[in-house]
């Protein structure tokens, strides 16, 4: 008997939109998905072979690139933190956009980054943090984050944050401005490079993904 396929989804911003590309690829939840007073984690699809997990972002990228998972979305600030070498990211699907920035108190000193040797940054991605500012010739002390980016300055944790940012709303309205774009963030579909070698599923699950991007050019 083969192996059912499981499928990991992102909690929070991508879902809603990754819904309806996951209906026209063939991904397709069980009602109880749907509802919001269902705390389960693994759901039925309407595919006999396919199981859809549910879980944080940042976990969706370790299932997948264990191999716990086959395939899965999540946004490309994930799989650009992990940089998983089992992690393929195949397709961008064109929904979740969005932005990783370094944002500071907008009335702190500007410096240029030849005066600055050292830094206190909060954020989730200490990983493309230190690399960012490392070309910068800047040492990037990381404090990790999993939330509440913005409080960090007014409380002398850390003197910038890095930080995902849509429309610039909630760093305005916390006394921060946006100072530099690392990288422009969407969602994609990612697969366990193992899977997509051995199981001919993967490989259509891929192609159904990428037929969705040629429908939209079209």
């Amino acid at each position: 008997m083969t192996e059912p396929l499981t499928f990991a989804v992102p909690k929070g911003r991508i879902l809603d939109e990754a819904l309806p590309v996951m209906a026209r690829a063939g991904v397709v939840p069980e009602a109880a998905f749907h509802d919001k007073g269902n705390r389960a984690l693994s759901f039925a699809t309407e595919r006999a072979d396919m199981r859809l997990i549910r879980v944080r972002a940042f976990d969706v990228a370790t299932f997948v690139a264990h191999g716990a998972a086959q395939a899965g979305i999540v946004g490309s600030d994930v799989v650009e933190e992990f940089a998983y070498a089992d992690l393929y990211a195949p397709v961008d699907l064109d929904i979740g956009h969005c932005r990783l920035s370094v944002a500071r108190p907008k009335d702190a000193p500007q410096e240029s980054s030849g005066h600055i040797s050292h830094l206190r940054v909060a954020t989730k991605y200490p990983n493309i943090t230190r690399r960012h500012f490392e070309s910068l010739g800047i040492q990037a002390e990381c404090v990790k984050l999993n939330g509440a980016m913005e409080l960090a300055p007014s409380l002398g944790l850390a003197g910038q944050i890095v930080d995902l940012v849509s429309t610039g709303r909630t760093l305005l309205e916390n006394g921060l401005v946006e100072t530099s774009v690392i990288l422009p963030v969407s969602a994609r579909l990612i697969v366990n490079r193992a899977a997509l070698k051995t199981d001919p599923r993967i490989g259509e699950l891929v192609e159904a993904f990428r037929a969705q991007g040629r429908k939209d050019a079209a």
